[in-house]
């Protein structure tokens, strides 16, 4: 092989390496983080509608609730940052149920004594139960825990926050929703450092 043929070979495959390092670095740079993803493509849409079987017996299906504002929070007892908004998530709820909001908690990838006994400790009191086959999660997108949708009395998606979300949104949120207003400012809001993913 004379030394022509073999620098163009050599010129030839750094080329390729180089195009395909810069390839790589272009799609890691694109890449949306996993709690950008959670539940993303329900955001503006219509709320999907679901059946719930509630820790208790009874049943909840979310077309039921059509005309009310509805938060839908995702969670599970393995989950800390679920427990961080546990107490924020009720007071809201106990403080806003009155006027009409429908608070529901969906328990996932959870045992049931386990989901009984985060309930309990947190004193948990709007109905709640667990996605057993996992329909809601995928039709919602969830990816990971927590993440919390805030549906308006027409049924759309209006607000999504994925982590631990502070109360004090949750009360912006919940009051524009009761008022028939859309909330002001971002579409979402996250918290990746109060964030799981599914296991």
């Amino acid at each position: 092989m004379n030394g022509k043929l073999r620098t163009g070979i050599f010129a030839a495959a750094s080329l390729g390496i180089v195009g395909l390092m810069a390839l790589m670095a272009w799609g890691l740079s694109n890449q949306s983080p996993v709690t950008g993803m959670s539940g993303f493509t329900r955001v503006q849409e219509i709320a999907p509608d679901f059946n719930l079987g509630l820790y208790g017996g009874d049943e909840l299906t979310l077309s039921d609730l059509a005309g009310r504002p509805v938060v839908i929070n995702f969670w599970a007892s393995w989950c800390g940052p679920c427990r961080e908004e546990a107490l924020g998530l009720e007071r809201t709820w106990r403080t806003y149920r009155d006027d009409g909001v429908v608070f529901v908690g969906v328990d996932i990838q959870d045992a049931e004594e386990d989901a009984l006994e985060y309930l309990a400790e947190f004193n948990v009191t709007y109905p709640n139960g667990a996605d057993l086959d996992g329909k809601i999660t995928v039709d919602y997108g969830v990816v990971g825990l927590p993440v919390t949708f805030f549906v308006s009395k027409g049924g759309i998606v209006e607000r999504r926050w994925v982590g631990a979300i502070p109360e004090s949104q949750v009360v912006t949120w919940v009051r524009s929703l009761i008022a028939g207003e859309i909330p002001a400012g971002e579409r979402e809001g996250a918290d990746p450092e109060r964030f799981r993913e599914l296991r």
